[in-house]
């Protein structure tokens, strides 16, 4: 497990553009932490490392965001306002995953059973001003 520390959204959208270069087809990010610890920064991060031209914004009220083109989509959800797997199912999670893109998950720990064995955790915490802790497993 990595545990990286970043001190600005500068320098957390810039670990999403690393971890980017990393990702290949069907991978999927889990993504916990609470709020305002820079889930969607990340993940803004990925996108524009991913090469893709529209900025990421937070799927909380839309509950998904597909961003295609660059090296290959992105299907960005958050989970947050479910109240149960069903609905996450009902809103075809399970078709996103191992799918033609990377699908990040933002509070997938709602539902860790929906969650693949083979995806990548990322727990997020928020400090004092813009610190932030970050563990990537």
């Amino acid at each position: 497990m990595a545990s990286i520390t970043t001190h600005s959204a500068e320098e957390t959208f810039a670990l999403g553009r690393q971890l980017a270069a990393t990702l290949r087809k069907g991978d999927v990010f889990a993504i916990t932490g609470d709020l305002g610890a820079g889930k969607t920064q990340l993940v803004k991060g990925i996108a524009a490392g991913l090469g893709i031209a529209q900025e990421a914004t937070s799927p909380t009220f839309t509950l998904i965001h597909e961003y295609p083109g660059g090296k290959f989509p992105l299907y960005h959800i958050d989970l947050y306002r479910l109240d149960s797997p069903e609905e996450a199912l009902k809103i075809g999670l399970d078709e996103y995953l191992g799918s033609d893109g990377v699908t990040v998950i933002e509070w997938a720990d709602k539902f860790v059973e929906l969650i693949p064995t083979e995806a990548r955790w990322i727990r997020m915490r928020a400090f004092e001003g813009d610190l932030r802790e970050i563990e990537i497993s």
